[in-house]
């Protein structure tokens, strides 16, 4: 099988100017197949800040209301994902941004209410990995936002760590895929102040053993629940790293 490569990113790496130039410098040089999925919550915060539109998080995740659909489609749609879209094609990449909507790529149901109301959240249905399958085969990279739809003209917010596991998931039947947590730090860390403190294989329940004891908590759960569930489902191998060991392969591996 030929390899893929699917590098989530988010966090400040994505929304300042000279970290994403450098990530995607070094997204560049991946050999091979790949896909980017990104996030941009912090701009979509900012935004909504100015706006006099209030966030509301809950163990990482965004609560999305009808005003904060609007800011987060309008960020991660639009904003983030053509200046990512923008920035590859300098770099003589030849990208295409889309959204769960676009090719109908990824169907989404509005989470019901139990505990919490997140509004406007979608949960993966199902991804239509045929038209992502033909734009690879083009050496089209696909820039992917954290949106999808729910097959009735209705857009849902939804965590791009979800989307790239869903991705990675459907996606393994057609190639090797590795997928890549890009962020700010150097893997997963038992001191989020110390950069030396990398946890370099992390299994399910060192990963629970930690969360209970609040060293791993707030935006990590997902990302590694998200993580856990791609390497069980036949996902070659999964990294949480930052930009400059993405050629490298240093960071915190799923075991």
């Amino acid at each position: 099988m030929d390899k893929l490569t699917i590098i989530k990113v988010g966090g400040k790496v994505v929304e300042e100017p000279e970290s994403l130039d450098a990530l995607l410098t070094q997204f560049n040089k991946v050999s091979g197949n790949k896909i980017l999925v990104h996030g941009g919550g912090r701009t979509a915060t900012e935004i909504a800040g100015r706006l006099g539109i209030e966030t509301k998080m809950v163990d990482g995740r965004r609560i999305t209301d009808a005003a904060m659909l609007e800011v987060v489609t309008m960020v991660y749609g639009g904003l983030v994902n053509k200046r990512i879209v923008a920035q590859l094609q300098a770099q003589n990449c030849n990208a295409i941004g889309l959204t769960g909507a676009d090719l109908d790529l990824i169907r989404a149901k509005k989470r019901p209410v139990k505990d919490i109301d997140y509004g406007f959240v979608g949960d993966v249905d199902e991804v239509n990995s045929s038209e992502l399958r033909l734009l690879i085969n083009e050496n089209i990279i696909p820039v992917i936002a954290p949106l999808t739809h729910d097959g009735n003209g209705n857009l849902l917010n939804t965590n791009a760590d979800t989307i790239a596991s869903e991705l990675a998931t459907e996606l393994a039947g057609h190639f090797s895929v590795y997928l890549f947590y890009c962020f700010e730090k150097r893997g997963v860390l038992t001191n989020p102040d110390d950069e030396s403190s990398v946890i370099y294989d992390l299994d399910i329940s060192l990963f629970n053993k930690y969360k209970n004891e609040g060293v791993i908590s707030e935006g990590m759960i997902p990302k590694l629940e998200n993580g856990f569930n791609a390497k069980l489902k036949g996902v070659k191998e999964v990294l949480i790293t930052n930009a400059e060991n993405i050629a490298t392969g240093r960071g915190t591996r799923l075991v």
